[in-house]
Formats: C-alpha cells, sequence, structure tokens
C-alpha cells in the first residue's frame, strides 16, 4: 500500500525549494530594508483567539480551520492566518511597553485551511506577513502597501493592480451597516443560506460572496465611501495622497471588503494581470484593524499589516515568465581513486567544509570518469583529483571546471589554492 500526502498538501522536492529560499531570501532581505523584525509563533494555538480575532461570521471560522481536542481537552487551531498569532504575542508580551513604536514585525511560516484544493489553493500554504501595531498614522498603511508592492516588484514582476478601499472606523462601519441590512432585507429570501445568516450577524460579509456575486442587489449595494464620517474620509484622503507622493498607482474599488471581520479603515489587494494566470487573481491583501489588539486584552492601539501566499506568488513568477536566480553551485568536488586516497580524500572533503567551502565527494566507488559526471550535474566550480600515485607524492590536481585549466598542488596547500581558484 502506498501512502501518499495528504489531499490539499504537497512535497517540495530540493529543485522546488531552491525557488523558495531565493523568494524568503528576498523577503528578510526586505524586511530588513524596511526595519522589520521577524517573530515567530507556535503552528497551533487556543481556539478561542482565531473565534475572537478573526471573526465568527468569517468563512474561515465556520468552515475552514482545522480543529482538534487535545488530551488535556482542550480546543486548539492550526493557524489559519497570521495577524491573529502575532496581535496574541504583542500582548501576551507586552510589546507596547518597548520604547520604538510603532511595533514592526514579519512572518514567514505555514498555514492551514480546509479548503477545495484547486490551482494556488492548497490546504497548507505559506505566508509571509508583515505587521506594523502601534501607530494610527495614515504614512504606515502607505509603508505597509509599498513593501507589499515592493516585495513583488523586487522579484521581477510588472503585472500588477493595487486595489484599494476605507472601511470606516467604528461609527461610520455602523452606519454603513444599518443601510446593508436595510438594502438586502427586501431579497433576503432571495440570497444563499450564508448570507441570509450574515445579513444579521455581519452584513458586509455579503459583498464578499461567491455565491450571490451577480445578484441585482450586489451591484446597487450602499457603498461605504458614503458612510464615511470626516475623521475617515480624512484619514483615507491622506493614505491615498501618502500614495500619490510615493509614486504607487492604485484604483479605488468600494465593493472590496476583504475576508477577515478585523478590517477598518485602509483595506487593500494586489492582483496579478498576467495573461494565464488564472481565474483567482489576487495576490496578496490586507489592512488596518483598530480594536484586534484590544479584543485580545491588549490596550487600545490600532495596527496595519499584509500577508502573501508564496505558493500563488511562484504562480505569477510562472506566467510572467520571471526565472529566479538559483545558484545551486558547489565550490569544489573531490574525486579520489584508490582505498587510501578516498581516505585522504574524506579528510580534505572535511577541512573545504570547515572554512565554508561547499564540497562534495563520491559515496559509490565509481570510476573516474562518472566522478567527474558527478562533479558536472553538482555544477562543480573545481574539481580536485587524488590517486594513490598522487597521495604518495604528497600532491593533489586541481581542476578549474570551468576554463579547463589544471595543476598540481601540494596536499597541505590544499585549502589556501582552492580559495585562491574561487
Amino acid at each position: 500500500m502506498n501512502i501518499n500526502v495528504p489531499r490539499g498538501t504537497e512535497d517540495l522536492l530540493p529543485k522546488d525549494t531552491v525557488k523558495w529560499q531565493a523568494i524568503e531570501n528576498a523577503y528578510h532581505r526586505l524586511a530588513k530594508i524596511y526595519n522589520y523584525k521577524e517573530i515567530r509563533t507556535p503552528i497551533f494555538e487556543r481556539t478561542e483567539l482565531f473565534q475572537r480575532g478573526v471573526g465568527d461570521t468569517t468563512d474561515i471560522v465556520q468552515k475552514e480551520m482545522y480543529t482538534f481536542t487535545d488530551r488535556g481537552d482542550r480546543s486548539l487551531t492550526l493557524r489559519p492566518e497570521g495577524t491573529a498569532s502575532v496581535a496574541r504575542a504583542f500582548v501576551q508580551h507586552k510589546m507596547h511597553g518597548l520604547p520604538e513604536q510603532p511595533t514592526k514585525l514579519y512572518y514567514i511560516g505555514p498555514m492551514f485551511r480546509y479548503e477545495r484544493p484547486q490551482q494556488g489553493r492548497t490546504r497548507q500554504f505559506t505566508q509571509f506577513g508583515i505587521e506594523a501595531i502601534g501607530s494610527a498614522d495614515p504614512a504606515v498603511d502607505a509603508e505597509v502597501i509599498s513593501f507589499a508592492m515592493e516585495s513583488y516588484q523586487t522579484l521581477g514582476l510588472k503585472s500588477l493592480k493595487l486595489v484599494l478601499n476605507s472601511l470606516g472606523d467604528h461609527e461610520s462601519r455602523e452606519a454603513h451597516r444599518q443601510a446593508l441590512v436595510d438594502h438586502f432585507k427586501p431579497v433576503e429570501s432571495e440570497l444563499c443560506g450564508d448570507c441570509q445568516q450574515r445579513l444579521e450577524k455581519n452584513p458586509l460579509r455579503l459583498l464578499d460572496c461567491k455565491v450571490d456575486k451577480d445578484h441585482p442587489a450586489m451591484q446597487n449595494a450602499p457603498s461605504i465611501l458614503d458612510y464615511l464620517n470626516e475623521y475617515s474620509a480624512n484619514y483615507f484622503e491622506q493614505v491615498k495622497k501618502h500614495l500619490d507622493h510615493m509614486g504607487i498607482d492604485f484604483v479605488v474599488d468600494e465593493t472590496l471588503v476583504r475576508g477577515l471581520d478585523y478590517y477598518t479603515h485602509t483595506a487593500f489587494e494586489i492582483m496579478s494581470e498576467a495573461e494565464g494566470f488564472g481565474s483567482i487573481t489576487t495576490l496578496s491583501g490586507g489592512g488596518r484593524y483598530d480594536g484586534l489588539i484590544q479584543d485580545l486584552g491588549g490596550p487600545e492601539i490600532t495596527g496595519i499589516g499584509f500577508a502573501l501566499s508564496i505558493e500563488r506568488l511562484l504562480m505569477a513568477l510562472e506566467a510572467e515568465k520571471v526565472d529566479l536566480e538559483e545558484d545551486e553551485t558547489i565550490d569544489c568536488y573531490v574525486i579520489t581513486m584508490g582505498e587510501e586516497a578516498k581516505y585522504a580524500g574524506s579528510k580534505i572533503v572535511d577541512q573545504l567544509r570547515k572554512t565554508g567551502i561547499s564540497t562534495d565527494q563520491d559515496y559509490l566507488d565509481k570510476k573516474m570518469k562518472a566522478q567527474f559526471k558527478a562533479a558536472d550535474r553538482n555544477k562543480a566550480r573545481l574539481a580536485l583529483i587524488i590517486g594513490e600515485n598522487e597521495l604518495n607524492e604528497g600532491i593533489a590536481n586541481l581542476k578549474n571546471l570551468e576554463t579547463g585549466d589544471q595543476k598540481s598542488i601540494s596536499l597541505e596547500e590544499i585549502v589556501e589554492k582552492v580559495k585562491a581558484e574561487l
């Protein structure tokens, strides 16, 4: 009986992980440029965190979470997204007390949602995200959006579209909420079962429904932008002005609501417009969250962040035919012939590795020609050849596999000579 990976998951083989490493390294570098520090949270949390943080009315909480009871009869959930965990850690460790504010954090890690697997959507996926917590400055919103756009452009993507909206503050949202209830109530029976429940609990979620998206009532639903109070409208204008000054193009979409309950004020998505990318065009999304930190027991401060799926990023890179620079080379391949030479080779391989030189050797007792082929498959820059005769003379032959040049060197000078050749 063959045991394969669970549905909705995948193995990443070495030919794949080299691309992942290139992306992860790029994001680590970009985070440093923007002065964000890495945080690592547990893969599973108490279920209540996501019920309170993400929202009971969201599809994530109602349909998609991997929840289980542990041996202590505690309800735990594999994290479906990153913001709630980061917010919990921020509160638990009293990071609001740090002298440098806002607290700027980033994370990379696996998330889990029970969804129908399809291209670009798996049950285990990897998110990169950032959170800036502790400032209500519209400039921080623009910084987070800039980071998101730059993260794609740095890797070579060009067919990008930034979509922006404001969800307003609590007062604005309540006014809009009532307008939505009044608008959809007359056609409630025509809506799907989920939307009928959302109408009372969180009518804003109706605008994100995939089932009823073509219903006539959706086309002329009240716009949140018509219900923004003076503060919210001014805040949104400042965010847009910052983006204009930064030269970041965007379009305003008044139907953009995002899929999580904690969003307020700025909400945004970045989409791929590359030909052949697929029907699900969203690459990433984010927004501001007033009240989330307080809901989790922290002080009354605000934050903003975004998250992206690395799987979908790879799809976009493929659609735009962007080849990541992948360094699969090694510095040196040690080729030996004879038993004593092999012992000497193991010592040399170990010496080279300890000085930071990437090195490998044959472990299958191949003939010399086959060992050279192995060096070529490993994309080695140099080959170090040692046979019984060379060993007796205290030398080795160092061959540059890129130029074909070869010379004899003393065994005592191997590390020095190999370094000089690289």
